[in-house]
């Protein structure tokens, strides 16, 4: 029985091993990764002529996630002068491995490919849209070919285009939904904040939803509080401060999106405070930025203050 259990192991190793197939090989290091990285760094110095260099006469370019059936392609003389259009547009631009990234050369077995070496890179593409002010931010994924004279012949890239979008949207003025300066939902705000000011915890809690959250300006990034958390910090508050008054200043705006149909109280005040534990009066600039449902029920809270001011000496 060990017998036919160890001849059944060997053949399961063998049949492993039996579908494994070589097709080529991968390099880290050859002639035509050279070509594309300096193609690259040419084309970000906007100098055509070198990228001009580097490309087959029958050299084309093609969009990877485009949806066009019979794309033609982008050819060498169009291809090598937008390197010129894409340092027009921004503002530092540069093109750089991702991090932890390289490229590979791989040179494959079959008899269609034996002519040719493929080249793959990973790499992020930075700048500053010089019209409208977006970020670049974009990662890229990009497949080339280089024949054997070493010249690029194809080059397929793939990225996310989103980018564009909003830099073309951002030519153009287009409103994104209506300001109030007066609004039930200001009123609620209004009735939370006096409620705080007038030290009745649950009152102003009994405005916001169940699972709203909290943040502040002083909080880590991501970190937040639930409900829950908050009010026993708010009474903490409440125990080492004496609320003089809490000042509206100016008016609160409600903003009423169109986009992703949000809803925000934007709301400013003065805190005048006595610190119970040495009796200091101190005035604390707030500004609150308050998210709502459709119920009117709020559902997020930013606060803006310096805490230095409130631990000033």
């Amino acid at each position: 029985m060990k017998r036919i259990a160890l001849i059944f192991m060997m053949m399961i190793t063998f049949i492993t091993y039996s579908q494994k197939k070589s097709n080529g090989t991968v390099f880290i290091d050859h002639p035509a990764i050279v070509a594309v990285e300096a193609m690259t760094k040419a084309f970000v110095s906007g100098d055509s002529a070198k990228v001009a260099s580097y490309l087959d006469d029958d050299f084309k370019s093609f969009n990877g996630v485009g949806t066009r059936i019979n794309d033609k392609g982008q050819d060498k003389a169009s291809f090598s002068r937008s390197a010129i259009g894409w340092n027009n547009a921004l503002d530092y631009f540069s093109i750089t491995r991702s991090k932890g990234a390289y490229p590979d050369a791989i040179e494959y077995k079959e008899d269609n490919q034996k002519d040719v070496v493929w080249v793959q890179t990973w790499e992020d593409l930075k700048g500053v849209h010089k019209k409208t002010g977006v970020k670049v931010d974009m990662p890229m994924h990009k497949l080339y070919v280089v024949n054997k004279k070493n010249k690029i012949l194809t080059v397929i890239n793939y990225n996310n285009e989103s980018v564009f979008d909003e830099i073309g949207f951002s030519y153009g003025n287009r409103t994104n939904g209506t300001i109030y300066n007066h609004h039930d939902n200001i009123n609620t705000v209004r009735k939370a904040m006096y409620a705080f000011e007038n030290l009745d915890v649950d009152a102003c809690l009994s405005y916001y939803s169940d699972n709203a959250t909290f943040r502040n300006i002083n909080n880590e990034v991501g970190k937040w509080n639930t409900k829950a958390e908050i009010k026993p910090m708010w009474q903490q508050f409440l125990d080492d401060f004496e609320i003089v008054s809490i000042e509206m200043r100016g008016y609160p705006d409600y903003l009423e999106y169109e986009m992703s149909d949000g809803r925000e109280v934007l709301s400013w005040w003065n805190y005048h405070l006595i610190r119970k534990s040495d009796k200091k009066e101190i005035t604390v600039p707030m500004h609150f930025s308050n998210g709502f449902d459709k119920d009117g029920k709020i559902i997020s809270e930013m606060a803006y203050y310096s805490q230095t001011l409130l631990n000033a000496k």
